[in-house]
Formats: structure tokens, C-alpha cells, sequence
């Protein structure tokens, strides 16, 4: 067996990239009902109440911030998947990074004029406390909009931005913030496995299959250190699947920004959050400077064999078992390959499950409630037990179809009468 079953993605709130576009020419300052939206750039010579973001202080403030958008998106909740806001990462002149934040309510106003590498001013905001779960910048203040704030497009050539700002943390350092839901921080490494498969011109990526798990499983490397495991999430994923096969040839260098450090089968694993930015070989300027230390460090990068980490060892029910009931037996993963014999015919084969987390569903006073979940009125939905998401795949029809066809053809039946499994999942067997 191989323990390289993926782990479950963090509770935090799922992020993702949206649709952006430029700023329109003729965008004037505009007030509707007194509330301030987007202006075009106004003359820039003046520093009268400009302040740095080292200086920016919580309550509403009247000041004017300088800054260049690394990026955004989109933060939803990650049961209900409502929207929360508009998440940002802004950079000012001095270099300093810090978390902004537009509230659902004003994301249409500004968001069509957002473009990621920008330059912006901001006029009227407030200063939020940042979230203390996986926080994305330094600084303990968020740049919130409000009611009255200004964004105009920022056209002084005269100001240097940088162009990111990158937060590496390496092994020890992970290490000891595994599982504290703290700070995400970026991570900068070689590239040793892309889903299991070694780095060459034959590797392969299945865009379909990345699409339906939505994951890769990467294994990197800092220099000379451990090799760990980096899951990269959903539409993460599949940038990542794109941009590595259109490059046309196998990336080395590996940059992920805001990963989550996070223990699974034992071992240290990252995590992707936040809608990571991903770069490769010479995106930046920290992937070009690693990738020509791994040029003339070829013997020392590769002193670790990668292969190790996902040897296969075959091994019994009955080994597996033996090794559960030692006591110092650790906790671990196994991905386990069977084969069905038999279908108990007595046994319930399916289950009412949460709509949303799939967690088998209780019966409440008059509706259906979900213990995970908290809520005390869900839509149930039916699940296979056992085969679970293989049951849609070898019978090629969904349990909610066959729980439907098992309720007509025993419809009328007496109380008590053992209804059989459904012959499509004999015929499977």
C-alpha cells in the first residue's frame, strides 16, 4: 500500500479568481445618493494627505493610500457558499504588502475597474482588524471600503512600486506552524513529482482527471531539505495544468504563494489557500535566482530520492490488521485497491446525506439536520455506502436513481418485507 491518499482541504473560506477588466477613459468622479464609486486618475503632484501603509491606523480615515494591486478574489463561506467580500492583496511604495477588503455590497461598483499589476489610489477607507485565520500579510489592519471611499486609476510614472512581495517559509518553519490555522505564508522549491510522475518530456498531465478532483499533488523541495507534499486546489489547479503545458517542457522551479501548512498520514504537507498565485521557472525574479542555483547545484538537489516518498509496499488486510492492534502503532493512510464480492442483501446499501458536506443526515422533529453542519434543515440527498463516489461510476447511474426506481418497484409493499439490492449493482458484481 502507499500512503498518498489527498487530505481534506481546510474549513477556511474557499477563494477563487473572477473576471476583471480595465478602467473606462471616460470615468469621471461620480456620487450617487452621496456614495462615492470610481474616478479617473486626477493630478498626482500634490502628497497632501498621503499616507504609507505602515501608517495606517483602525477607525475610518480620510487619507489618501498609494498602491499597486497584486492581486484579488473572491472569499465565500465554505459550507453556505455565500459571498463574503472581495479579498485583495495591496503593495505601496515602500514595499510594505497588506490585506484589503471590498464588502459584497460594494464589489460592483469597483470591480470591473480592477486590474491586477495596477496602480491605484484610495481616498476615504477604513481600517479593519485582520482576520487572525489564515492571514495572508503582516500588518494587523485591513484596508476596508467604505461607504464614501474613492478608487482612481494612480497614472504617476514618477512612483516605484515593486512587483510583489513574497513571505517564504522553508520546512522547520512550517513545521513549526503545522495545524495552527495561522499566517499562510509563500513557498519557493524544486519540483520532484507532478501527480506521481517524475519530471521528463513524456510526463503527462490529464486535464480531465485534474478538473475531476480538483487537485494536483505536487512533490517539492527546498534545497537540500525534506521533500514535502503541496496539494494545489480547484481552479488553482487547473491554472496550474494549463500554464505548466503550455510552457512546452517540464518546469523545475516552483513558486506557490499562501499555503497552509497541515499534518496528513505523518508527514508535513502544504496546502493551497487563497487563491495562490503559481509561478514557474522565470516568472519572477525568486524563481529565476532559484533556478539558477539548482543549474550549478544539480548533485546537492537531488541528494533526496523522491521516489521513496511514494514507494508502493503491498500489504494484506490481515497485515494492515496486525499492524492496527500494536500499540505503538502511528496513525496512517492507506489507498486500498479491492474487489467486491458480495453485496449483503439484509443491509441497507444506501443513506440520506447532507446536500452540502455529505455527512450522513439525522431526523429532526419534521425535517432532516446535519450534526457537521449545525443546521436543522437541510436538502437530503441520497449516497452509496461503501462504494461512495465509485457507485455513480461502475453502475453508471446516481443513488438518488436508484434509491427512486428501488421506491417505485416496492411501492405498496408491506411493512417489513426485505427488499432486494437493486440488480444494478448485482449486474456489477
Amino acid at each position: 500500500m502507499k500512503p498518498s491518499a489527498a487530505p481534506m482541504k481546510p474549513s477556511a473560506a474557499p477563494m477563487k479568481h473572477i473576471g476583471q477588466s480595465g478602467v473606462s477613459g471616460d470615468s469621471s468622479l461620480k456620487k450617487r445618493n452621496g456614495k462615492a464609486v470610481v474616478c479617473s486618475d486626477v493630478p498626482s503632484d500634490k502628497n497632501d494627505g498621503v499616507v504609507f501603509f505602515k501608517n495606517v491606523t483602525f477607525g475610518p480615515q480620510e487619507d489618501e493610500l498609494r498602491f499597486r494591486l497584486i492581486h484579488f478574489w473572491e472569499a465565500r463561506n465554505a459550507l453556505s457558499k455565500i459571498l463574503i467580500g472581495l479579498e485583495m492583496l495591496l503593495i505601496d511604495e515602500e514595499g510594505t504588502v497588506i490585506q484589503g477588503f471590498i464588502p459584497p455590497s460594494r464589489i460592483n461598483t469597483y470591480l470591473r475597474h480592477m486590474i491586477p499589476g495596477s496602480t491605484y489610489r484610495l481616498n476615504n477607507f477604513f481600517g479593519s482588524k485582520t482576520k487572525k485565520v489564515y492571514r495572508v500579510a503582516n500588518p494587523d489592519v485591513t484596508i476596508s471600503f467604505s461607504w464614501n471611499s474613492v478608487l482612481s486609476v494612480l497614472k504617476d510614472s514618477s512612483i516605484r512600486f515593486p512587483e510583489d512581495r513574497f513571505r517564504f517559509h522553508g520546512y522547520e518553519q512550517f513545521e513549526a506552524a503545522c495545524d495552527l490555522r495561522g499566517d499562510l505564508y509563500d513557498y519557493i522549491g524544486h519540483i520532484r513529482l507532478v501527480n506521481e510522475q517524475t519530471l521528463n518530456e513524456s510526463l503527462v498531465l490529464d486535464e480531465v482527471e485534474i478538473a475531476s478532483m480538483r487537485r494536483i499533488l505536487v512533490h517539492v523541495q527546498t534545497y537540500d531539505g525534506p521533500v514535502m507534499k503541496l496539494y494545489i486546489w480547484d481552479k488553482a489547479a487547473i491554472n496550474f495544468c494549463e500554464k505548466f503545458k503550455s510552457l512546452g517542457k517540464p518546469q523545475s522551479v516552483l513558486l506557490v504563494t499562501t499555503v497552509n501548512p497541515m499534518r496528513f498520514g505523518g508527514a508535513l504537507s502544504l496546502s493551497s489557500l487563497s487563491s495562490p498565485g503559481v509561478f514557474f521557472d522565470m516568472d519572477v525574479q525568486p524563481t529565476r535566482e532559484y533556478l539558477a542555483w539548482l543549474d550549478s547545484n544539480s548533485e546537492v538537489a537531488n541528494r533526496v530520492n523522491a521516489e521513496i516518498v511514494t514507494k508502493a509496499e503491498t500489504a494484506t488486510i490481515g497485515e494492515l490488521l496486525s499492524y492496527m492492534k500494536q500499540e505503538e502503532a502511528k496513525v496512517d493512510w492507506f489507498e486500498c485497491t479491492a474487489t467486491i464480492d458480495d453485496v449483503v442483501r439484509d443491509s441497507a446499501w444506501y443513506y440520506i446525506a447532507c446536500g452540502g458536506c455529505k455527512t450522513k443526515a439525522t431526523k429532526g422533529p419534521t425535517t432532516l439536520m446535519c450534526k457537521k453542519c449545525g443546521k436543522t434543515e437541510i436538502t437530503g440527498a441520497a449516497d452509496f455506502v461503501v462504494l461512495g463516489d465509485a457507485g455513480h461510476e461502475l453502475t453508471g447511474k446516481k443513488a438518488s436513481g436508484l434509491v427512486e426506481s428501488y421506491y417505485e418497484t416496492n411501492e405498496g409493499a408491506v411493512d417489513g418485507h426485505v427488499v432486494p439490492v437493486p440488480q444494478a449493482l448485482l449486474d456489477t458484481i
